[in-house]
C-alpha cells in the first residue's frame, strides 16, 4: 500500500515498512503547493493538482508503474458572455470569475467508464474528461442553474465543489456538495441537475432561511462504497446523515467534543461507521481544550467513540482540513494529516 500526501511544500509518497510504520518512497514538486493528490482505483493513474498563485493552477498525470508525472491541461472556463454582468457573491458582494481558480476535488468515474475523471473546482464549475484528463467539458448545466445566484463562498472568498460521488451501481448518478451552495445530483451524466439535501441545517443564517437547501455549507460529503444510498456530511454546524440518496437528511446532535469539522470518512463495507475530527467552530478552529481527537461511530450516528491513543492531548492546535482523512479500501486504516503538517 501507497499512501499519497499533498502539502504546501511538494508531494510525498509514502510506503509501510517492515517493523510497522512508514517511511517517504517518494518526493515530487518540491516546494510548490500540492492541492490535491489522487490515484484512480480503476487504472492505478495518480494525478496532482497544484496551485502556483500568481503562475495559476497546474495539473499532472503519473501512469501505474512509472516514477516521472507528465503535465496535462487543467479544466478551463470559457469566457464569460458579451454584455452579461459579472456574477457576484451574495455574501460579500464580490465578482466571482469565470476563471479557474483552484482544484478542489477529483474522481473517477464508473467501472463503465475507463479514463473518464470528474473535477470540482473554485469558483463553484464542475468539469469531466473521458481521456483521463487529457481534455476536459465545463458542465454547463450545473452551472447555469438558476439556484446559482444564491451560492456564496465559504472558507474561500468564491464558491467550491469539494465532494464528488458517483454511485457504483449506476454511473450516469452523481451527487456533488458545494460550499456554499448545498448538494447536487444528476442521473444522466450531468445533462440536468436537482437541488437534494432537505433537512440540512444553516445555523448561520436567519431561522427562517436555515433549511434552504441551496444556502447550505456541506464541508464535506461521501458516500459508501457498500451501500451508496447512505451518505455522511460534516456541515460547517453539524453532523448529517442521509438514508436516501442525498435527497433527505436527519442531523446527528450529540458527538464526542464537538460536532463542528471539515472531515469525514466513512467505512467501505459498513456504511453505520464513520469517522470525523471535530474542532471549535467559526473564529477559533482548533481542536476543544487543546486535545487532538477522532470519534467514531459504529451505529449510524445513535453513539460515539472518542479516540485518543496516540493523539497530542495538550497544546494541540491541529485543524483537519476536507480531504486530509482517508480511511483504506479494508477499512482497518485511517490516516490524516493537520494545518500544522503533523501526520498520524
Amino acid at each position: 500500500k501507497r499512501l499519497l500526501l499533498g502539502t504546501r511544500k511538494g508531494l510525498f509518497e509514502l510506503s509501510p515498512t517492515d517493523d510497522g510504520n512508514w517511511s517517504v518512497a517518494s518526493t515530487a514538486f518540491l516546494g510548490d503547493p500540492v492541492i490535491i493528490a489522487y490515484q484512480d482505483p480503476r487504472d492505478g493513474h495518480a494525478y496532482a493538482a497544484l496551485n502556483h498563485g500568481h503562475f495559476g493552477v497546474k495539473l499532472h498525470r503519473r501512469a501505474p508503474g512509472q516514477s516521472e508525472w507528465t503535465e496535462i491541461n487543467p479544466p478551463a472556463y470559457p469566457e464569460l458572455p458579451a454584455g452579461r454582468e459579472p456574477d457576484r457573491c451574495p455574501f460579500r458582494g464580490i465578482e466571482i470569475p469565470w476563471k479557474l481558480e483552484q482544484i478542489w476535488a477529483l474522481a473517477a468515474g464508473g467501472s463503465d467508464q475507463p479514463g473518464r475523471l470528474w473535477c470540482g473546482s473554485l469558483p463553484g464549475g464542475l468539469f469531466k474528461s473521458d481521456d483521463r484528463g487529457d481534455s476536459w467539458q465545463f458542465i454547463r448545466s450545473l452551472w447555469d442553474v438558476p439556484e446559482r445566484a444564491k451560492w456564496a463562498g465559504g472558507g474561500y472568498d468564491f464558491p467550491g465543489i469539494h465532494s464528488i460521488c458517483v454511485d457504483p451501481r449506476d454511473s450516469r448518478r452523481v451527487t456533488v456538495a458545494v460550499s456554499c451552495g448545498g448538494i447536487w445530483q444528476t442521473l444522466d451524466d450531468g445533462a440536468t441537475w436537482s437541488l437534494q439535501g432537505k433537512g440540512l441545517r444553516a445555523e448561520y443564517l436567519p431561522p427562517e432561511q436555515a433549511f434552504d437547501p441551496v444556502t447550505q455549507d456541506p464541508h464535506y460529503m461521501v458516500s459508501c462504497p457498500s451501500r451508496p444510498d447512505r451518505y455522511w456530511v460534516q456541515h460547517h454546524n453539524g453532523i448529517f446523515r442521509s438514508d436516501d440518496g442525498a435527497r433527505t437528511f436527519s442531523e446527528i446532535e450529540k458527538a464526542g467534543p464537538s460536532v463542528f469539522g471539515f472531515a469525514v470518512a466513512v467505512h467501505p463495507q459498513n456504511p453505520d461507521t464513520a469517522w470525523f475530527v471535530p474542532a471549535i467552530k467559526d473564529e477559533l478552529r482548533i481542536p476543544k481544550d487543546g486535545q487532538l481527537v477522532v470519534t467514531r461511530t459504529r451505529d449510524a450516528g445513535k453513539s460515539f467513540e472518542t479516540l485518543r491513543d496516540g493523539l497530542p492531548q495538550t497544546h494541540a492546535y491541529d485543524l483537519v482540513y476536507r480531504h486530509a482523512l482517508a480511511v483504506d479500501d479494508s477499512g482497518d486504516q485511517l490516516a490524516f494529516g493537520s494545518t500544522t503538517g503533523s501526520l498520524w
